[in-house]
């Protein structure tokens, strides 16, 4: 997770969005998502490049205009890229294809 992203000084005045939005991905059935998962989602993904003279409803906007197949989409990448799975261990290759 960046600890220093420009827009970490907005969290806990967006967090009744970010409530909000995790709320919705429980009703679609992914419960395992947590706040802190979410925020570096927008951190790293969404507000790769940040804005200087951002407003507040702009950032409640993309936290609120996430999709779930997009954070599906990049948390399966960063797994992916953060894990060194050996292919030739048969626990690690069932593991892989649960």
């Amino acid at each position: 997770m960046e600890k220093n992203h420009a827009y970490n000084h907005f969290r806990t005045q967006v967090e009744p969005a970010l409530i909000s939005k995790l709320e919705e991905f429980r009703l679609l059935g992914y419960k395992e998502v947590s706040e802190s998962s979410l925020w570096d989602f927008l951190t790293r993904k969404k507000w790769k490049k940040a804005k200087e003279e951002i407003r507040i409803y702009e950032i409640i906007d993309d936290i609120l205009s996430v999709k779930v197949s997009d954070y599906i989409s990049f948390t399966t990448i960063d797994t992916y890229k953060n894990h060194d799975f050996n292919l030739a261990d048969e626990n690690e290759m069932k593991e892989l294809l649960k």
